[in-house]
């Protein structure tokens, strides 16, 4: 596994691969996102980086995040209110547990849902391609306070 900072400056040569210049906002942008395991939101990674980087900026935030998210290295959290919420992408074919009190993520290794979706793509006539399960509930920590 790497460490993160052999990935932070994997995501940052990939951005600037992808046209965007290096800065230390956007370091720091991916720094928020490597260094956390939760799920947050925009407002979230703008406070936490505000504090390593005091000219970060919220569209710095907004922008950096779209672009991550194109290049597959982070990936929106789909929450109950709203798709508001990022935190880095999966490895290969992986799923999503999220807990509903302190915004916990966990991913976890999905089954064969082949059957399940086939019967789907029959009874609706869709072609379906992908798909994302997310789960909500409670970790342990939570459960247990």
């Amino acid at each position: 596994m790497k460490s993160n900072n052999s990935l932070a400056d994997e995501w940052i040569k990939m951005l600037k691969d992808s046209g965007y210049r290096h800065t230390d906002a956007r370091s720091t942008i991916v720094d928020v996102i490597i260094e956390t395991s939760r799920a947050l939101e925009p407002l979230e990674i703008f406070e936490i980086g505000r504090k390593k980087q005091a000219k970060l900026g919220l569209v710095t935030v907004y922008r950096t995040l779209e672009r991550l998210e194109e290049l597959g290295l982070v990936q929106r959290v789909h929450q109950p209110g709203g798709c508001n919420m990022y935190l880095r992408a999966a490895q290969g074919h992986q799923h999503l547990l999220i807990c509903t009190t302190c915004g916990k993520a966990e991913f976890f290794q999905g089954d064969d849902m082949s059957k399940f979706i086939s019967s789907i793509a029959d009874n609706s006539g869709f072609h379906i391609t992908e798909h994302w399960l997310q789960l909500f509930g409670q970790c342990v920590n939570c459960q247990n306070n």
